[in-house]
């Protein structure tokens, strides 16, 4: 079969958005002839990343799949404008000069639905060529605006959003397939009209050749000693991951053997850095953004990983890509969360969680993590491990999304 693919994000970028060219991979590993259509990599940071220089549009064969990638406004700014001006340029580019010259001959296409401005090239597709599609939904719009207070104190913030929903409303009515990363994101597309029997869940998965069970070094490095419990945050450091419940919980547990890891950035590291510095709290360490390469070494140093979002009802329904990350290394989890991402911690056996901003409840969380010790831990290991196999492994993830685009195929022949 003849895929085509429709993401802003795709290798080399890391995290989650590596994750559409793992897909893309996988499906041509099966045989498909796979075409994407996406930007030139400048994720997370807004540089463009090295070897790359934009032009109007380049393409590059890699792993079996033609990759075409189009001009954008390099951007991963907090300043609203530079983002909605990265998010509309790879659009109107993608629109102009990536799915008319790729797209000619697909008999389904897969489209990473997040941003929501894919919806400009998806509608010069379907107009022309009326391919069937599979909108895999990764974050929820226009909730994703909202939860950043677009649209809480002005007019045309509120015409935004509703624009916003309406473009989303129209992206659902014409997929064959709508896809979604958790329960409760399911459940709120069905409230919001989209029909069931469109509806089906496509949990994402973690890089697999990154993220897999590691013996525990003897010598863990990070100054770390034998009989400390390390503690590992690794990602963005920002408003929505509610970072002061860990270091206020690691603060009052300075005289134990909790020693907390922190390894990122964003914007508000410094801010962190002064409160841990305000409340004396020496066992938390920041050890800045670390190449990708020694991720590996940095989870076999962790007796425990901190996943944390904040207390928004967005949060309730988001799953945390380094959640699967840590399940699919045999992490064990202290979380504070709610919603789906607590759910997966408690139904897996892997950790804890814990609500979001309840410092005492994750101090004791810590404490009974300490005290298990490291062979107390070994069995959320395999807990972790035995879930995300069950639950989030790449190949049930190709599956799945493999057989939603050869039944859109089949009903956009019918059609």
């Amino acid at each position: 079969m003849r895929i085509g693919m429709l993401t802003q994000w795709y290798d080399p970028e890391p995290g989650p958005a590596a994750l559409p060219a793992a897909l893309a991979r996988g499906l041509a590993s099966r045989g498909h002839s796979v075409e994407v259509v996406t930007g030139y990599p400048n994720y997370p940071d807004g540089v463009l990343a090295a070897g790359y220089r934009i032009r109007p549009r380049s393409t590059e064969e890699a792993d079996g799949v033609r990759v075409s990638r189009v001009a954008l406004y390099p951007s991963h700014s907090e300043s609203m404008s530079r983002r909605l001006l990265n998010y509309g340029s790879f659009a109107a580019s993608a629109a102009v000069a990536g799915v008319p010259a790729s797209f000619r001959h697909v008999d389904a296409l897969w489209v990473n639905y997040s941003p929501v401005t894919i919806g400009l090239p998806l509608a010069v597709q379907h107009l022309f060529r009326r391919t069937p599609s599979v909108v895999h939904v990764l974050d929820l719009w226009p909730d994703t605006l909202a939860a950043v207070g677009l649209g809480s104190d002005s007019g045309r913030g509120r015409t935004a959003l509703r624009a916003v929903d309406g473009v989303c409303n129209w992206m659902y009515r014409t997929a064959e397939h709508v896809a979604y990363i958790s329960p409760g994101v399911g459940e709120i597309l069905a409230e919001r009209g989209v029909p069931r029997a469109k509806l089906a869940y496509a949990p994402m998965w973690a890089d697999e050749t990154l993220h897999k069970p590691t013996s525990r070094p003897e010598v863990r490095g990070y100054g770390l000693d034998p009989n400390q419990l390390a503690v590992v945050y690794a990602g963005t450091l920002g408003r929505a991951q509610g970072l002061e419940t860990l270091i206020e919980a690691c603060g009052r547990m300075k005289r134990s053997s909790v020693v907390c890891l922190i390894a990122g950035s964003g914007t508000e590291e410094s801010r962190l850095r002064d409160m841990a510095a305000r409340i004396g709290a020496d066992n938390v360490h920041f050890l800045g953004r670390l190449p990708r390469d020694e991720m590996p070494a940095l989870a076999a140093a962790a007796d425990v990983n901190y996943v944390a979002l904040n207390d928004h009802p967005l949060a309730r329904v988001t799953m945390p890509s380094k959640l699967q990350a840590i399940l699919a290394a045999g992490g064990v989890v202290v979380g504070s969360l709610s919603g789906d991402a607590a759910s997966v911690v408690n139904d897996s056996g892997a950790g804890w969680a814990v609500a979001p901003g309840d410092v005492g409840g994750l101090v004791g969380a810590l404490q009974e993590a300490a005290n298990l010790g490291t062979q107390g831990l070994a069995g959320r290991r395999r807990a972790a491990r035995e879930y995300y196999e069950r639950t989030f492994a790449y190949h049930q993830g190709v599956d799945t999304i493999e057989k939603l685009l050869i039944s859109a195929a089949r009903r956009g022949r019918g059609a």
